[in-house]
């Protein structure tokens, strides 16, 4: 075995986690499937090259008999048939892990992803814990000597694990030198740790998948979950996924990827916040048209927005496989009972939204929001466990509309940038301390949302736009002094210390890829540089 791993001996749970057996499975896994995962990286650049050159991006020609085909995904497994409240977070540290699966929620997404910062201490604790979940072992108790343990008073949530996006690896595991992919490691681990308890459960390996940006990257998950159903001798569809169109690509592809993942498909999510991410990202450097308003202003009812749900769900539904609305963003605040029933409420209109559009459930970021959530979808649900017979037949969604973000009105203003700033460099100090999910101003913030900020200041820099709030034009000089009186405020909101570990080079970063001619990626890949 030529697999080499930085470190086992002083992470929790490693000699646990990263046995011989183990790591053999996540270099199989590499040796078969990363080249191919670069070759779609590059496909990913050359489109956006391809686009930023006057291509337009619309439904593909060459799968149009895919789109117009009668054909279907597999039902649900029990497991994943009702699942009207999701609870998202991360699988590290085990006190959240514990709140998710004792929040009454029908799901659980342990994210490994977007609300996980990937320190190798996160990565191989999350497998721990998701192992001992499985297993109903999981308990924590704290520095004070609090306990937390799983509660067998209530049925507990599905667990649906995301793992890291194509675009991330993991530094901590190399193959032949070359460090390993980070979906890759997380699904090997986890698939090896927990498949077989799961299954025995009654449940079974469930994913979320993120970031796809095509039906090729769906095939590629495809291949590898055929491959490792064959390899660990669990039953061909096993595996289920739920994808996130999360990308501007991908909704253009839902069909299509449905198809792809095949008797491995189990539903669609609309992740909103990566969405808006991926339109500024796609569409940059394409004309005043695509200039994003201030992310604040930019509702779910938007056109362009209901435009991509609505198709969604129809896709989904068409194809019996589950649609899933979004994250509420909005967390209580047990302090301040007048911002808390502002959240509440914001909430419930947002799944009201949702449940009445035909969405089968949607997702809460706080275990006080389950209720609300539930009592939405529990009105129209009843006892139905989804919604698969509202196939929306009155929707006809166009390309154009996919794409006319200047429907969404609104304005671009000073306090934006400010506000996207200061969430820039907090969730990014927050990142480098190890913490992926941070509420600021009452908002379960991750790294979509900071991708948005950073983004948003890019472009508008990049289009000159003037700022409605005061008339000022967005500079690069403004954009320094904005960021230095916002770095200054977050100085006199944490101790010494830790502004100087963690908000001092999460400044210098976000200063970095605001005010760089060339667009970066993704803020996680540099960011992901810093981490030990």
């Amino acid at each position: 075995m030529t697999i080499e791993i930085a470190r086992v001996e002083g992470v929790a749970g490693g000699e646990e986690i990263l046995t011989h057996d183990a790591l053999a499975f996540v270099e199989e896994l590499h040796r078969r499937f990363d080249a191919r995962r670069r070759e779609l990286l590059t496909a990913r650049h050359a489109r956006r090259e391809r686009i930023a050159a006057g291509e337009r991006l619309d439904f593909l020609p060459e799968t149009r008999h895919i789109r117009e085909g009668d054909w279907f995904v597999p039902p649900p497994p029990d497991a994943l048939a009702d699942r009207r409240v999701e609870i998202t977070g991360p699988a590290n540290p085990a006190k959240m892990a514990i709140n998710a699966l004792n929040s009454g929620a029908r799901v659980w997404l342990a994210d490994l992803e977007d609300a996980s910062s990937p320190t190798w201490e996160n990565v191989v604790g999350s497998i721990r814990n998701l192992r001992d979940a499985a297993r109903g072992t999981l308990e924590y108790t704290s520095p004070e000597g609090k306990a937390y343990a799983l509660r067998g008073d209530i049925r507990r949530p599905t667990v649906v694990t995301r793992p890291r996006g194509w675009h991330l690896s993991e530094k901590h595991v190399l193959v032949d030198g070359v460090r390993a992919s980070g979906s890759l490691v997380d699904f090997g681990l986890h698939l090896h740790h927990t498949a077989e308890q799961l299954i025995a459960n009654g449940h079974g390996p469930y994913y979320y998948l993120p970031k796809l940006e095509s039906h090729l990257e769906a095939r590629l998950w495809n291949e590898v979950f055929t491959f490792a159903e064959q390899h660990l001798g669990i039953g061909a569809g096993s595996i289920r996924a739920t994808v996130l169109i999360e990308t501007i690509p991908a909704a253009f592809e839902m069909d299509e990827i449905l198809h792809e993942l095949r008797d491995h498909a189990s539903g669609l999510n609309a992740g909103r916040w990566d969405y808006l991410f991926s339109l500024i990202k796609v569409f940059r450097d394409a004309g005043p048209e695509f200039v994003v308003p201030d992310r604040a202003s930019v509702s779910m009812t938007a056109p362009f927005m209901r435009a991509y749900t609505e198709l969604l769900v129809q896709t989904c539904h068409r194809r019996g496989a589950a649609a899933m609305g979004g994250m509420a963003a909005f967390v209580p605040n047990r302090a301040d009972p007048e911002a808390t029933a502002v959240a509440i409420e914001k909430v419930r209109a947002d799944k009201t939204r949702e449940a009445n559009d035909g969405f089968d459930g949607s997702w809460v970021a706080h275990p006080d929001l389950v209720a609300v959530c539930r009592e939405v979808f529990d009105g129209v649900l009843g006892d139905r466990p989804n919604q698969f017979d509202r196939l929306r037949p009155e929707v006809a969604v166009t390309g154009a509309q996919l794409l006319d973000v200047a429907s969404a009105g609104g304005e671009v203003t000073e306090a934006g940038l400010r506000n996207n700033l200061y969430v820039a460099v907090a969730y990014t100090a927050a990142w480098l301390s190890g913490s992926g999910a941070v509420a600021i101003h009452n908002l379960m913030e991750d790294a979509a949302t900071a991708e948005i900020s950073r983004s948003q200041v890019w472009q508008h820099l990049q289009h000159g736009v003037v700022l409605a709030d005061t008339g000022r034009t967005m500079t690069p000089e403004l954009v320094r002094e904005v960021l230095d009186e916002e770095v200054e405020r977050l100085r006199g909101e944490v101790p010494p210390d830790r502004f100087a570990a963690h908000y001092e080079p999460a400044a210098r970063l976000i200063a970095e890829v605001c005010l760089s001619g060339d667009y970066v990626d993704f803020l996680t890949l540099p960011a992901y540089e810093l981490l030990e």
